[in-house]
């Protein structure tokens, strides 16, 4: 007499959720790295404007920056620069938001400074 063997696997339903959760994560992975994109370009661009010597010479060149790497999420004007002793050192604050579904939003929160 043979026992039976218990089936094993995924069910149908078990695969369509499985299938859902994974197109939902890779939709908001898709839409979270442009950001992190944005920002290694954001903080790539204060770097290079701490060269300047001048709030308004840092700005231009962060201006500069921005224009060539498509940064749209900050200007120059929203940046704050300060002196260190004698180093210039460039900080920024932003936020982007990323519409889910309905009324819920993913908030990314990015600073950083030029040291």
């Amino acid at each position: 007499m043979k026992l039976k063997q218990q089936q094993r696997g995924l069910t149908f339903v078990g695969l369509l959720v499985a299938g859902l959760l994974l197109a939902f994560t890779g939709v908001i992975v898709a839409q979270v790295v442009p950001t992190f994109v944005e920002f290694m370009a954001v903080q790539k661009a204060a770097k290079k404007a701490a060269a300047g010597s001048t709030v308004s010479e840092v700005r231009s060149i962060f201006d500069k920056s921005a224009q060539v790497d498509n940064i749209h999420s900050i200007s120059g004007r929203d940046l704050e620069v300060g002196k260190e002793g004698d180093q210039v050192v460039v900080s920024f604050a932003y936020s982007r938001e990323i519409h889910l579904f309905g009324p819920a939003y993913l908030t990314m929160k990015y600073e950083g400074s030029s040291k």
